[in-house]
This record gives structure tokens, sequence and C-alpha cells, in this order.
């Protein structure tokens, strides 16, 4: 039995020196903490390892990508004034033609008659009024007579006018250089004013036309420079913005733009898709840091740099972003350093390593 009551003395005795060592480790360990957050030699804590980049000022185009289309510099359909036989074609499809130059020849016989029947009464209509003007002169006949051969022949000119008139419409021409495309019509068909010839496009130059967010309505200005890529080819091409809409479509909140671009070789064909790049400010002196250095807070973004050791935090203002940085416009400084890694678990005053990345 004595052994039995010593047995359970000692395990009692084991237990309470175990859990005095316990609670007398923990004291010291609160003890460190509180130390090391007081300053205390030897309680500091360690330095994190973080990378970050020296703000440097650099160039900056700030610019905008937007879809746009091609469209002919000019484009008709070419149609007929007047109906009757197509007596004539004297074009070739998708060739070049002058402005100016016959296409289609309508029958005209009928009005070239009718032109050759009104000459021959103006002709002799004016006789007659030179006769009255001379009998005038001398009072044979009254003012009134004379008046009405005036009238008499004066209306025949109209009416001569009036068939020249007719006589022109029978003959379609080029309104302006351009190519013309496939025709509609052959020679002997019936053309009445509803059916269309052919469409003449001039696409050199072609316009450029796109539309922009409604906010950047400030910064478009005539004249700028913009390069824009086509469906199913890299090459780049140059247009010169010439005209801006005077209002902003209230569906879409946005403003349209049209630029010219040269297309001497016919590369540029009227209704392609094309991709625009916009550019809208240059700053000389812009500051660029990555997107991963900035921290969302409840009234605006914060980004930590260093300083003498210690991370600080600092509020910032931003702008355009791109696809790895954004652009700062007020917060920071030129030849600060600022933090791009393990932001998120950052405290003011953290001790921090900084390891500059060289390669941004």
């Amino acid at each position: 039995m004595k052994v039995k009551y010593i047995v359970y003395a000692i395990v009692i005795i084991s237990l309470g020196v175990l859990v005095a060592y316990r609670i007398i480790q923990n004291k010291k360990k609160d003890e460190a903490t509180a130390s090391g957050k007081g300053g205390g030699k030897g309680g500091a804590s360690r330095p994190v390892q973080v990378s970050g980049v020296v703000a440097t000022p650099q160039r900056f185009s700030d610019a905008i990508a937007v879809s746009g289309s091609l469209d002919a510099n000019e484009q008709v359909q070419i149609r007929s004034q007047v109906s009757g036989l197509v007596k004539g074609i004297y074009f070739k499809e998708g060739s070049i033609v002058k402005e100016g130059q016959l296409l289609i020849q309508i029958d005209n016989q009928e009005l070239e008659a009718q032109l050759s029947q009104a000459l021959t009464r103006e002709k002799l209509s004016a006789a007659n009024e030179e006769r009255s003007r001379k009998l005038l002169a001398v009072e044979s006949i009254s003012q009134q007579e004379y008046d009405v051969a005036l009238a008499d022949f004066r209306a025949l000119q109209a009416q001569t006018r009036l068939i020249r008139a007719q006589l022109e419409k029978t003959q379609i021409r080029a309104p302006f250089t351009g190519t013309i495309g496939l025709r509609a019509i052959s020679v002997g068909e019936y053309l009445s004013s509803t059916t269309t010839v052919a469409n003449l496009v001039n696409t050199n130059p072609v316009k450029v036309t796109f539309s922009v967010p409604e906010k950047y309505m400030n910064q478009l200005k005539v004249n700028t420079e913009v390069h824009f890529t086509v469906a199913g080819s890299e090459k780049k091409y140059t247009a010169r913005v010439y005209a801006i809409e005077p209002r902003i479509d209230v569906t879409t909140r946005t403003l349209q733009l049209r630029a010219l671009a040269d297309n001497p070789k016919g590369e540029l064909l009227p209704g392609a898709f094309t991709s625009v790049e916009l550019p809208l400010t240059t700053i000389n002196d812009a500051i660029l840091i990555p997107t991963e250095a900035i921290v969302p807070i409840q009234d605006g973004k914060k980004v930590f740099v260093s300083e003498n050791g210690k991370a600080k935090e600092v509020k910032v203002e931003t702008s355009t972003r791109r696809e790895k940085d954004i652009l700062i416009t007020s917060g920071l400084h030129p030849g600060d350093t600022v933090l791009t890694s393990g932001v998120m678990s950052l405290k003011p005053e953290s001790p921090v390593r900084v390891v500059i990345d060289t390669t941004r």
C-alpha cells in the first residue's frame, strides 16, 4: 500500500512540475514579444523581404483602342433620271472611269425629233420678233403687239432648253473618278429610274469611321494622327482625323470621328472592320508603377514605399491602366521605392528588406 501511495505522489508531483514549466515558458514568451514591440534590444522582428521598383519619370502616351469601319471616300449607285431602252453601255466592269465619262446611252430619237421641231419654231419666232421690233420703232404696231411676239419667242427658247435638258438625261455620266462595279443591265433592256446600273466607288483616300466614349470628348482634336489595322492583316496603316461629330449618340454615349487614310494601291476596301488606336495625351515625365503595387482602400487607393528600411503607406491617385502598369497622377515622387510584393500583408512601419526589380 505504501508503494502505491508513493507512485501516486510521484505522478502528481510530475504533473505539477510540468504545468509550472509550461506556465513559466509562456510568460517568458509573452515578455519577449512585449519587449520586441517596445523596440528593446534583441526583441525587434526580422525584416520582411519584398520586391520593389524605383519610380522613374518616363514618356507616356495615353491611347485608347476602339473598333471602326472603312468607308469609301465617295460612293454612289448609278441610276438613270429618265426611263427608256438602253442603247449603249460604254464602261468595263471593275475598271476605273473618269469624271464626266459617258457610261450609258438611253434611246433618245423621240427627243431629238422634238428638239428639231422646237428649233424650227424658235427660229421662226425669232424672225417674227425682229420684224415686230422694227415695226415698233416706226410705230407701225403697238407695244402690246410687240410684247406678244417677244413672249412667244422667249417661250419657244425655254421649250428648246427643256428638251435639251431631257436629252442630257439620256446620257448617264460618271459623277466622279473611281472604280465602277458590276453592271446589272444589258443593251436593249428597258431602264427605269429605280434600276441600279452599277456602283461607283472612290477608294483613294478611304474614310475610317469610329466612335469613342464620351468621357474622352475633351481630349479629341482634329488633325490627330491615328493608327489602325484591318481584319486578316497585321499591317498598320495611318490616318488623320478630319471631322468630329458635333453631338453625342444618346444610345451608345459615344462620339463619332472620321479620319482619312491614303490608299494608292487599293489595299483597303470599304466595309472592312478596323481596330483603331487613338492617342489622347502625351506626358513627358509620367510615373508608372506595376499594377500589383496598388492596394484598394475604402476612399481610394494606396501603395507602400520603403523609407529608412520600413514600409510607409502613401495614398495615391491614378489614371490610365495598361496591361502591366498604371499611371500615377499624385502621391508619388521620382526616386520613391515602391513595394510590389507582399503589399496585402504589410503594415505601416513594418521592417522590410527590398530587392529592386530591374526587369521593369
